[in-house]
């Protein structure tokens, strides 16, 4: 089994950075391909962004292009996305994702076999 977990949310003020961590544990040959997730109430779960640990290739969603980076850390099983100029629309519970095979894209929530229990992240005005 795989078990991922978040840390590194919390509170900033817009215009400001926050670093997210992903540790996985487990079955790492299940976790080749990463992804980060955002969900607000009432709302679906919205990709962010993506890592393929195989080979570093990355994809961003349009709304946080150049904003955000997601790079991973084999050694040390993390995977990091780092936040900067956020804005009051980044507020979310942001989620880990893992999965060995990308069965429905990369941006598609159903593609991920594995899911951390999330970390909230709040930008104020």
């Amino acid at each position: 089994q795989v078990r991922l977990v978040e840390t590194g949310g919390g509170l900033v003020q817009a215009g400001g950075s926050l670093r997210l961590s992903c540790i996985s544990a487990g079955r790492t040959f299940s976790t080749v391909f990463m992804a980060w997730f955002r969900q607000t109430p009432g709302k679906e779960r919205e990709f962010v962004g993506f890592i393929s640990l195989s080979g570093g290739t990355t994809n961003y969603a349009d709304s946080v292009k150049g904003r955000f980076a997601i790079s991973g850390d084999n050694a040390k099983n993390t995977v990091y996305l780092q936040m900067n100029n956020l804005k009051p629309e980044d507020t979310a519970v942001y989620y880990c994702a893992a999965t060995a095979q990308l069965s429905y894209g990369l941006q598609a929530t159903r593609s991920y076999n594995y899911w951390g229990q999330g970390t909230q992240v709040t930008v104020s005005s």
